[in-house]
Formats: structure tokens, C-alpha cells, sequence
């Protein structure tokens, strides 16, 4: 009997349609990722790209529209730039440009990944996370760039990551441990974040939070800090902690999806769930969330039917009973090959679908 030993992988350059098989309501989209508010704009992420909208929703524009991948945009505090991170030339650096739209601006140029994380207070430096000085990759670090130029210079804490200044800038509250992009769920191990202040006269630290699980997104807006906790129901909502009283009060109370990105403005909360964007109007005492229906009409590159080559998504394979071919998952399609001469079949051709794990 033969045995299947190499499969020539250069066979796998099959035609994979990417075609859609449902429409996407355009007035009322999802997949809205890491927002931010000023007054009555919202910028976005969606599809790689940065867009706004006005916080009553509606259509939005598009700001961006580069094949590199823009993510966690904030506005300045005077509304009028947003900073960014972008994906252009092969790495995540910090970028600025005009919320009206415009050319991006440049910021830093190190080889690892910077994250956005705010501006600073005075609103000529933006704040970002960075691992170019970490060891383990692990143990990130702050640092602050100036908007006209300059080497970024780093923030005194060891580590941090989310953080959000009071209003007179004397105090930060920020999370040591950053894992707020991980999948895990209902987290209570070594890696679980909590909320901490830093005094910069006093020098001193004091901790916030000592929930088991996960405690992220501070955001500080007079004696309140906001932040995301999954302490009910395993379910990561909005939580407020009140300075004056040590009063703790769960604000949102979404029972399917996390809150993802919670971002504070003026006086709004914005934030991500079940790929909606939702706000929470501050000035209330007790903010309903309210859900905004936006519009985004994309050419959707992404998502045309083209020609790609799998053979470098291979995800697992197994041999045929009588060792003259084999069955091959990747790129989301099932596929058998010869051992050495014969066609390449696609099994499944599903647009839309994943499958994976194949056995003969």
C-alpha cells in the first residue's frame, strides 16, 4: 500500500469565494468596536477603518481608509484631533490627525507595538502602552508623546496600561496589569486586574478594588471613577466607585455580552456590546443605556470574492485508508489532495462558514 508522506501543499492554490451569504442592515450595523466620545461625536472602529458619527446616531463618515489597520482612536480634550493607533507600515505606531478628517501624523517609530491609550490633560501629549522596554512582554510600561514631535518620554509608574487622570492632574487611576484584550472569561487567577490610584505629589499608591475577578477600564470624572467589572453574573458591566464614600453601584446590567471599551467623554460614556454601541448619559442619576442605530455604508473590500492561496493556512490534516490522499482543513474549508498527481477538491465551499478539524 502506498503511504501519503508529503502532500505537494502548492496543490492548495484553490479558488476560495468570500462572498456573503446574508445582506447587513446598513441603517443599523454591528461589528462597532473601541469607541470614544466628545460631546456629541463618537468616533468607532469598524472594519479597520475609523469613522464618527453624532452621539444620536445616524450616518456615519468615514475618516480613514488605509489598508493598515486603525484601532483604539480618542479624541483630544478640545475635540478637535483624534489620536490613534495605526497599522501602516507592518506595526502599530501612534498617529494623530484632524477629527474632521485629514492626513495622520506620525508620533513614534519604534519596531514594537505602541497602544493609545488617552491624551494627557494639557492636550499636546498623548499617553500609550508600550512593551519596548519589557523583558517578558508582559510587564508594559506608560509613556507620553508630544502632538509636534520629540522622543516619547516614559511615565514614572513600572507598569500601567487603561488609566484616566482626575480633573486637577494630580492623581492617575490606571491598571497595573493589562489583559483586557485577552479571551478568558470569568477570570480569577494571577492576571486579574484591579484599579489603583497614584498620587504624583505624595508618591504614593493606594488600590481601588480587590474584586477576585476583573476590574479594567478605569475612568475618573469628579470624585467617581467608572470602570468595567464582571463581579455579577460573570458578565463584564459598568461599575462606579464614589471617592467620598467608598459606595460602589453597578450602572449597566447586560446579561448576554461583555461591555467591551468603555470610553468617558464630557459627561457620556460610550462603549461596545454584542458589537452595538451604547452611551450613558452622566449627568442623569441613574443612566439607562441608550442604544445608538448607525448607518455605515462601506465598499466593504474585504469582503469581495477573490482568489486566495490556502497553502499557508493549513490547520490540520489525515491521511485516506488507502494512503493516496488526504483530507486538509484550512482557510475554513475542507479540502482533499493527492499524494502525487490529481485534482485538489474542495470538500465544502461554504462562504461564511468555518470548518475545521477533518479526519478520514
Amino acid at each position: 500500500m502506498r503511504r501519503l508522506t508529503a502532500f505537494p501543499l502548492f496543490l492548495l492554490l484553490a479558488g476560495v469565494a468570500l462572498a456573503a451569504t446574508d445582506r447587513p442592515d446598513l441603517d443599523d450595523m454591528r461589528l462597532l468596536r473601541m469607541p470614544d466620545i466628545h460631546r456629541d461625536t463618537v468616533v468607532f472602529v469598524y472594519a479597520g477603518d475609523l469613522w464618527t458619527v453624532p452621539v444620536s446616531g445616524g450616518d456615519a463618515r468615514r475618516l480613514t481608509s488605509s489598508i493598515g489597520f486603525e484601532s483604539y482612536p480618542k479624541f483630544s480634550p478640545d475635540g478637535r484631533w483624534i489620536a490613534f493607533s495605526g497599522e501602516y507600515d507592518g506595526n502599530n505606531d501612534v498617529y494623530v490627525m484632524p477629527a474632521e478628517g485629514g492626513e495622520p501624523v506620525r508620533l513614534t517609530y519604534h519596531p514594537g507595538w505602541d497602544r493609545v491609550i488617552d491624551w494627557e490633560p494639557d492636550g499636546e501629549r498623548v499617553r500609550f502602552q508600550s512593551a519596548r522596554k519589557s523583558h517578558t512582554g508582559r510587564d508594559l510600561q506608560l509613556y507620553t508623546v508630544a502632538t509636534d514631535g520629540g522622543l516619547p518620554e516614559p511615565m514614572v509608574l513600572p507598569t500601567g496600561g487603561l488609566s484616566s487622570w482626575n480633573a486637577d492632574g494630580q492623581r492617575i487611576a490606571y491598571n497595573r496589569i493589562s489583559r483586557e484584550n485577552r479571551t478568558w472569561k470569568r477570570y480569577k487567577g494571577g492576571m486579574a486586574q484591579d484599579v489603583w490610584i497614584y498620587d504624583f505629589a505624595r508618591n504614593d499608591t493606594r488600590q481601588v478594588t480587590d474584586w477576585v475577578g476583573t476590574d479594567n477600564f478605569p475612568m475618573w470624572r469628579g470624585d467617581t471613577i467608572y470602570f468595567n467589572s464582571d463581579r455579577e453574573d460573570g458578565r463584564l458591566n459598568v461599575w462606579a466607585w464614589n471617592e467620598r464614600t467608598g459606595e460602589e453601584r453597578q450602572l449597566t446590567d447586560h446579561g448576554r455580552y461583555d461591555v467591551k471599551h468603555p470610553s468617558l467623554g464630557v459627561d457620556r460614556i460610550v462603549y461596545e456590546n454584542g458589537g452595538w454601541l451604547y452611551t450613558l448619559d452622566l449627568t442623569r442619576e441613574d443612566p439607562d443605556p441608550e442604544r445608538l442605530q448607525i448607518a455605515v455604508r462601506s465598499d466593504n473590500v474585504w469582503a469581495r470574492p477573490a482568489w486566495r492561496s490556502v497553502d499557508d493556512w493549513v490547520r490540520g490534516a489525515d491521511i485516506g485508508p488507502d494512503g493516496n490522499r488526504a483530507v486538509i482543513g484550512a482557510r475554513g474549508e475542507i479540502f482533499t489532495v493527492p499524494a502525487e498527481k490529481g485534482p485538489v477538491r474542495n470538500l465544502t465551499a461554504t462562504a461564511g462558514v468555518r470548518e475545521r478539524e477533518a479526519a478520514w
